[in-house]
């Protein structure tokens, strides 16, 4: 492993700052979902109502305990923190003239912590927590005034924070606006609209942002280095029959059609012809293929949980989901507490798969296993079953690297301190190396303790990967 590899850990903002009215924040699109991830029936700024619990309103109060969370980071050695600025923080409607110096000042304090410690952030601009006010009056993404928007509050933060951060990732998983629009680009599709329509018409206006911001941060700062981020894991074939073959190469491709703009600057041709057979029509200024073509970004991250299997189903199979994603059961792979396939070698599959495609640099910025921890009377967690999946999954990205010459920048396990499920809004459906007493409505002391993966993860870190290659 190169020495400056960097190793750390990732949250989002929305997950685990808590404080969603403190500093003058605005509300967010994930400030109305309820505990089970549901969108609140009436998306109106004051439409929060009491007999409801909103977990992400406290998350693990990041806000609060921030110094003491970015301390035990650095003692498991953290190179690098991935982690997210709430645009609502910064503009908390998202339209305003001038930013919330609060907002600012807050990140001030994380940044200055985290340079305390020489751990790197890692910035995510929009992880699932755009300015609802944005979604009420203006459609959200549909419409082509929030690129300008979205700009306005990534320059006000790349120049504000130009001597901290150098690296940043625009969309988190902005691919996932083709199953669960909500959450990357806040939409809700009306019953009269063409959904597919909707869909990439937002997504095409958060391409031209993008490849926008990629321009900006490199004129702020020639250091940085901008990102893309995708949910991906590589799709299997059910069996080597041609047909289901094509149907998992077809998925791999369905997959990375939104990223293929921001890492190749153009539309593949495969993308287009799907808008085609589903009447999609692009409605594009002249100038953005000029804006796509020359705001192409440095490296690729993306989100690994699972693989999953493509092909004809047979009676009796069994579908799978994790992450947003379905697939048909793969018969070789354990499942997790919450049935998503655990696969390590699939993760090496993905990096090759990722960088034969793409060839630029790419970052793994998530990877966890949610499971459903105990703390002891003695407070301890005996996470082994954590150590054996980060364990497998980091031999085989080793190898990737090592043998495969992968040109990888960095490891980020998800969740890296217990936060909020975005997918199911629960606290036990833990993923960190930190345990926090919280549990899925509020209650707790939010005490955070170390778990048997803390003491692990730091030899990792603590040996750049070489223990991984002794421990039996």
């Amino acid at each position: 492993m190169k020495k400056d590899f960097l190793w750390g850990g990732a949250t989002a903002a929305n997950q685990c700052e808590g404080a969603f009215l403190e500093g003058h924040k605005g509300l967010s699109i994930m400030d109305v979902m309820t505990n089970g991830s549901k969108i609140h029936e009436r998306l109106i700024t004051d439409g929060i109502k009491e007999e409801y619990y909103y977990p992400n309103h406290d998350g693990n109060k990041f806000y609060e305990h921030y110094q003491e969370d970015i301390a035990l980071m650095a003692e498991m050695g953290f190179k690098c923190y991935r982690m997210s600025i709430a645009w609502t923080r910064i503009f908390p409607n998202g339209d305003e003239e001038k930013p919330n110096e609060e907002g600012l000042k807050f990140y001030d304090k994380v940044f200055a912590e985290l340079r305390k410690y020489h751990i790197q952030p890692i910035v995510t601009l929009s992880h699932y927590e755009m300015p609802l006010y944005l979604v009420n009056e203006y459609g959200s993404w549909r419409n082509r005034k929030v690129i300008d928007f979205f700009i306005k509050y990534a320059y006000t933060v790349m120049e504000r924070y130009k001597n901290d951060v150098s690296y940043w990732i625009t969309f988190n998983e902005i691919n996932a606006i083709e199953f669960m629009p909500y959450f990357p680009a806040g939409l809700i599709i009306k019953e009269d609209e063409n959904r597919d329509q909707v869909i990439y018409q937002a997504a095409h206006h958060m391409l031209v942002a993008s490849a926008k911001v990629v321009q900006l941060a490199h004129q702020i700062n020639p250091q940085n280095k901008v990102g893309c981020m995708a949910l991906f894991g590589v799709n299997y074939p059910r069996t080597c029959h041609p047909n289901d073959v094509l149907k998992a190469e077809l998925a791999n491709q369905d997959f990375l059609g939104i990223p293929d703009v921001q890492i190749l600057g153009y539309y593949s041709d495969y993308q287009l012809k799907q808008y085609e057979k589903k009447n999609i029509c692009l409605i594009m200024e002249k100038e953005d293929e000029d804006i796509l073509r020359n705001g192409t970004v440095d490296f690729c991250s993306f989100s690994y949980y699972m693989s999953m299997v493509q092909g004809e189903k047979r009676e009796g199979e069994n579908h799978v989901k994790g992450n947003m994603v379905a697939g048909l059961e793969n018969p070789y792979l354990p499942t997790n507490e919450w049935g998503w396939q655990i696969d390590p070698v699939g993760l090496r599959i993905t990096l090759n798969y990722l960088y034969q495609k793409y060839r630029i640099p790419l970052f793994i910025v998530e990877n966890g296993l949610g499971a459903q921890d105990q703390l002891t009377d003695d407070g301890h967690i005996h996470d082994n079953y954590r150590i054996d999946y980060l364990k497998a999954h980091l031999i085989e990205m080793k190898k990737a690297i090592e043998e495969d010459g992968i040109p990888l920048i960095g490891y980020t396990m998800w969740g890296c301190i217990d936060l909020v499920s975005a997918g199911s809004g629960e606290m036990t459906k833990r993923y960190g190396l930190v345990y926090v007493d919280k549990d899925d409505l509020g209650k707790g002391t939010y005490q955070r303790y170390r778990k048997y993966s803390f003491y692990w993860y730091q030899k990792v870190i603590e040996t750049n990967g070489d223990i991984l290659d002794k421990e039996d």
